[in-house]
């Protein structure tokens, strides 16, 4: 039964990991369940330690915080005012509702929108939008390092079955 747990545990990483890139399945949140199953089902001695869940848990509130965040600091990286960073955060909780593509262009859209609403012309709110587009790809590239990072700190630290 021991094989078992761990090949579903492996399994949910793998899930996970792809949730990571892909916004419809919550990867880190996905990959957090399935060492806390781990550590159910197999208890103490044969799993991962409570400060290490711990450790994971806030892996995966930081990838919560990157998901609203990248496009913010990306369009103030290209030159965004607040109206154009807000337009990126208020984008990205709208984007959330429209999948792979609304968290992606979410942000964009927002951060043109702040920018015109703050009298910027067209090469500017572009510049904004451009900026938040490359902080949302660059918190996905961060997502996935953070789940990886999450995956080898529980093989570090679970005893092999074997």
């Amino acid at each position: 039964m021991e094989l078992f747990w761990w090949f579903f545990t492996v399994v949910l990483f793998a899930v996970g990991l792809i949730g990571t890139v892909l916004p419809v399945f919550p990867g880190t949140t996905i990959i957090l369940a399935g060492a806390g199953l781990h550590r159910v089902m197999l208890g103490p001695e044969k799993s991962i330690g409570w400060r290490s869940i711990a450790v994971l848990l806030l892996l995966t509130i930081a990838t919560y915080a990157l998901d609203f965040l990248s496009g913010y600091f990306g369009a103030k990286y290209f030159g965004a005012t607040k109206w154009g960073m807000w337009g990126a955060i208020v984008g990205a909780l709208i984007g959330i509702f429209f999948g792979i593509i609304g968290l992606f262009i979410g942000p964009v859209i927002g951060a043109i929108l702040g920018e015109f609403i703050a009298g910027k012309r067209m090469v500017d709110a572009g510049r904004a939008g451009w900026g938040s587009l490359i902080g949302n790809l660059g918190g996905t590239i961060a997502k996935l390092v953070i789940g990886l990072v999450m995956i080898t700190i529980f093989f570090m630290t679970v005893p092999p079955p074997f």
